[in-house]
C-alpha cells in the first residue's frame, strides 16, 4: 500500500480515536461539575455527607450523595474516572506526531514565519509542551494560587503569552493547534498527576486507618474546576485547522487568546444555572461581543504570512519531477480561484483549509494534498466545479508517483 495512503487513513483512524476519547472525557467532566454544583443540604443526611442530588435518567432514579474527604468505609467497587483523560491525550499526541511531526515541513514550518528545520520546530514543541504544565503547576502550588481570581487572572497571561510565543515560531495552522496541546497537556497532566495520586493518597489513608486530609480534595477539585474552564476553548483551537479565518490572520495569536474569555463567559452561565442560582444571560452577550471581535480581527492586517518559496528536499523534488508544469498549469487553471491569497470565487472569503495554490512554490508544497484529493480521488474540487477533466487527474497521480 502506498504510504500516502496509509499515512491518510493513520491520521483519520487517530483523529476519530481522538474524537471519541474526548467525548467520553468532556462528558464526564461536565457531568460530574454540574452534580457537584448542584448538589443540596438535607436534614437526613449521614455523617461526613456533604451535599445530595436525586436525578432521574433513562426510566430509572438515581440519589448521589457526595462525600467531602471520604466515607468512614471504604466501599468495595469504586470507579476511577481518569483512562478517558488518558486515552484523549494519547491519541491526541500521536495524531500531533502523525500530521505535524511526520509532516513537519508542510503543516509544522512555514519558512515566512521562522525558518526552522523540521528537527527545530518539533524539539520547540515538545520542550514547549512540557514547560507548560511545569509553569501552570507551579503557579498552582504558589501563593499565587492561594486565591482563585487571582490565579486565573496569571493564567491567562500565561496563555497570551503562549499563542504569541506559537504564532511567532510555527505556521498560522500549527501555531493554534499547539495553543490547543498546550492546554491539553495541562488538562491531563492534571488528572495524571495531582487529582488521581491526591486521591489514591485519601484511599490510602481509608484503607490504613487514617482520616484523610481535607487538602488533598480541594486542591483536586481546584484543578477539575480549571479543567472545567479550559475544556471549550481547546475543542475550538482544535476545530481551528478548519478554518483559515483563524489561524492564518496576522493576529491568529490574539484570535486564539480571546477564546480562553468565550470559555469562561459560556461556562460562567452553564455552572451558575446548575448551582441553582438562575440563568444569566449577560454571559451570552459577553460572548457573542467577543466572538465579533474575533470576526473583526480575522479580517485585519490580511494573511499572516507572504508568498513563499518552495522549501525543503520534498518541495524540491516534486517541482523538478517530470510533468510538473503541466500539472501547475492544471492546478493553477482548476483550482486557484479558490485556493489563493484573495480567492476570486464568490462566497470564498479565505483559501479552504488555509491551502494556498496560486504559485508553482505552493503546488510542489502541497503535493500530497492535491495526489490524493484530486488525482487518486475527486474530492477536489467541489462537485468538479471547475471540470477537472480524467486526464488531468491522470496527469497528476502520474506526476506525484514519479517523484516519489
Amino acid at each position: 500500500m502506498e504510504s500516502a495512503i496509509l499515512g491518510e487513513w493513520l491520521a483519520f483512524g487517530l483523529r476519530w480515536l481522538h474524537v471519541i476519547t474526548a467525548i467520553a472525557w468532556i462528558g464526564s467532566s461536565f457531568y460530574f461539575i454540574a452534580l457537584d454544583l448542584a448538589l443540596r443540604k438535607a436534614p437526613d443526611m449521614g455523617p461526613g455527607v456533604h451535599g445530595e442530588e436525586w436525578q432521574v435518567h433513562g426510566g430509572g432514579f438515581y440519589h448521589i450523595q457526595k462525600y467531602l474527604v471520604a466515607p468512614d468505609r471504604l466501599p468495595e467497587h469504586l470507579t476511577w474516572f481518569k483512562w478517558e483523560s488518558y486515552a484523549t491525550w494519547m491519541s491526541g499526541f500521536a495524531l500531533l506526531a502523525v500530521v505535524y511531526y511526520g509532516g513537519a515541513e508542510l503543516y509544522l514550518v512555514d519558512p515566512a514565519v521562522r525558518d526552522l528545520s523540521p528537527a527545530a520546530a518539533i524539539a520547540i514543541s515538545l520542550v514547549s509542551l512540557g514547560l507548560g504544565w511545569v509553569a501552570y503547576d507551579r503557579l498552582c502550588r504558589s501563593r499565587w494560587g492561594e486565591d482563585q481570581n487571582r490565579l486565573m487572572l496569571i493564567l491567562f497571561g500565561v496563555l497570551l503569552a503562549a499563542a504569541w510565543f506559537y504564532a511567532q515560531v510555527f505556521s498560522g495552522r500549527a501555531a493554534l493547534l499547539h495553543l490547543g496541546a498546550f492546554t491539553g497537556t495541562i488538562m491531563a497532566a492534571n488528572v495524571f498527576l495531582t487529582i488521581i495520586p491526591n486521591q489514591k493518597i485519601v484511599v490510602a489513608d481509608l484503607i490504613a486507618g487514617r482520616a484523610p486530609d481535607p487538602e488533598f480534595g480541594r486542591i483536586a477539585k481546584q484543578r477539575s474546576l480549571h479543567n472545567n474552564y479550559l475544556t471549550l476553548p481547546v475543542l475550538f483551537l482544535m476545530l481551528s485547522s478548519h478554518n483559515p479565518l483563524a489561524f492564518a490572520s496576522r493576529w491568529n495569536w490574539l484570535i486564539a487568546a480571546l477564546t480562553f474569555l468565550m470559555g469562561v463567559t459560556i461556562r460562567h452561565f452553564f455552572n451558575t444555572m446548575h448551582a441553582g442560582k438562575g440563568r444569566l444571560w449577560w454571559p451570552w452577550a459577553a460572548t457573542a461581543a467577543i466572538f465579533l471581535v474575533i470576526v473583526g480581527l480575522s479580517q485585519a492586517g490580511g494573511a499572516a504570512a507572504e508568498d513563499r518559496a518552495a522549501s525543503g528536499p520534498a518541495a524540491r523534488r516534486f517541482a523538478e519531477a517530470p510533468g510538473f508544469e503541466d500539472v501547475a498549469a492544471t492546478v493553477l487553471g482548476r483550482c486557484s480561484m479558490c485556493h489563493a491569497a484573495e480567492p476570486l470565487w464568490p462566497g470564498v472569503a479565505a483559501a479552504p483549509g488555509g491551502v494556498r495554490l496560486d504559485s508553482d512554490a505552493e503546488i510542489a508544497r502541497h503535493a500530497r494534498l492535491i495526489y490524493l484529493h484530486a488525482g487518486l480521488t475527486r474530492a477536489m474540487p467541489p462537485g468538479n466545479l471547475t471540470g477537472l477533466e480524467p486526464e488531468e487527474r491522470a496527469a497528476i497521480v502520474a506526476w506525484y508517483r514519479a517523484a516519489r
